[in-house]
């Protein structure tokens, strides 16, 4: 739908919104976080809007969209293209108004989802390879059905429920001084930006992309939408490749700034979330603590700071990788090469030797086809747990000690190039 066919949202909408949720929505709490405070150097408080029935803030704009239609319209339903968390919030509280919902999902949709989506009763289609293919045949299906099509972030009703997160968090959260949040289509940081126009105009609106698809980067450069190539990535979620004009149009001149965050930036500070606030976030929602963790935002160092955790659906495998590579960069997993002797006693040696130093062994495996021209000798793959990078070169010492050498450390392919 073109700009022009759809008034803007306001933020008056975003206070009526706020009004057509209440009780239809979880108020979800906005919490000070001593741990990440004294890590960043800021003030930080968590909006956790993970804790949505779905796991994700998307329900307050599927809702209020819901809530916004016509009688006759709710009777038919509506429809959309999505593989995510918008689809999971457009069943779940169709569901609950008695709207038909159909959600048209590209063939490689997660499984988990597509089964949640049909729990909550929604007609789950499998169509195409990738979002667009889906939403050509949802497109399809709405003229053919009469079903209303609802758009996940380029929609004036969807922006506005998106935008009550940020009212509870200035009501919950005195003199806020910042607001930092991921962007995907900009649904979010729009009705944020119209919040805080309503509420607190000088709060500083900070949005945070992936590095692998920075399409409001783009978008505010050009000074209109443009398509962005979209790799894969953590933060999956934000992963549209072209903004809603709509919300490009909300934020533009209000918006402080818009930051990228590489994959391995988005790993730590998924880890970090877990670790020091026990909250298990979706790559998209760990990107304002990966952005202030890089230094990015140094400006908000001393300042009131929340971050919208705006979802939490990460797959349980994904997570398990995510973790021992956050580990991995972290130094705290390590691999490394060593040659002992091929004899009985000789892996006992090496286990001994870190086991000595409070090391924990994780994975070893012998290589004895490929390994040392003398066949004596056995090259060790080994992967161990340690507290950090001193902690290492105190087991590269033990082995030392030992007699055991170690040709070299790193990834898999670092290995193969050193050896």
């Amino acid at each position: 739908m073109a700009v022009a066919a759809m008034p803007l949202p306001t933020a008056q909408d975003v206070l009526d919104a706020a009004r057509s949720l209440s009780g239809g929505v979880v108020r979800t709490p906005c919490l000070y976080s001593g741990a990440l405070s004294q890590v960043l150097g800021a003030e930080v408080w968590c909006k956790l809007d993970l804790m949505q029935a779905t796991g994700s803030f998307k329900e307050r704009g599927a809702r209020h969209a819901l809530l916004s239609l016509g009688s006759a319209q709710r009777e038919r339903g509506v429809i959309s293209a999505s593989a995510g968390n918008h689809a999971l919030a457009l069943a779940f509280h169709g569901k609950g108004l008695g709207v038909p919902v159909t959600v048209v999902m590209p063939r490689f949709a997660p499984l988990v989802k597509q089964v949640r989506c049909r729990q909550y009763g929604a007609r789950v289609l499998l169509h195409g390879d990738n979002i667009a293919d889906a939403r050509e045949h949802a497109d399809a299906i709405a003229a053919a059905d009469g079903l209303a099509y609802i758009n996940g972030f380029n929609d004036r009703a969807i922006i506005a429920g998106a935008g009550t997160c940020a009212l509870e968090a200035m009501e919950q959260v005195g003199d806020l001084d910042a607001i930092v949040t991921p962007v995907g289509g900009g649904g979010l940081v729009a009705g944020i930006v119209l919040a805080a126009a309503a509420v607190r105009p000088t709060l500083r609106i900070i949005g945070v992309e992936a590095a692998r698809c920075a399409s409001m980067t783009a978008a505010l450069r050009e000074g209109k939408p443009v398509k962005v190539s979209a790799e894969p990535s953590l933060a999956d979620g934000l992963g549209v490749p072209e903004v809603g004009a709509a919300a490009l149009e909300v934020v533009r001149g209000r918006l402080e700034s818009v930051c990228t965050v590489d994959e391995d930036s988005i790993t730590r500070a998924i880890l970090r979330l877990l670790e020091i606030e026990r909250v298990v976030a979706e790559g998209a929602a760990a990107t304002p603590v990966a952005a202030m963790l890089e230094g990015q935002l140094d400006s908000l160092r001393g300042r009131r700071v929340c971050f919208m955790l705006c979802g939490g659906n990460i797959d349980p495998t994904v997570l398990a990788r995510v973790i021992e590579h956050g580990l991995a960069l972290d130094g705290r997993m390590i691999q490394f090469l060593a040659v002992i002797r091929d004899r009985p006693g000789g892996l006992a040696e090496l286990a001994s030797a870190i086991a000595s130093t409070g090391a924990s062994v994780k994975q070893v495996s012998h290589e004895r086809a490929f390994g040392e021209d003398d066949i004596s000798r056995v090259q060790v793959l080994c992967q161990i747990e340690v507290r950090g990078p001193d902690h290492t070169e105190e087991v590269f010492a033990a082995l030392r000690g030992r007699g055991i050498d170690v040709l070299a450390r790193g990834s898999l392919r670092q290995i193969a190039n050193l050896k």
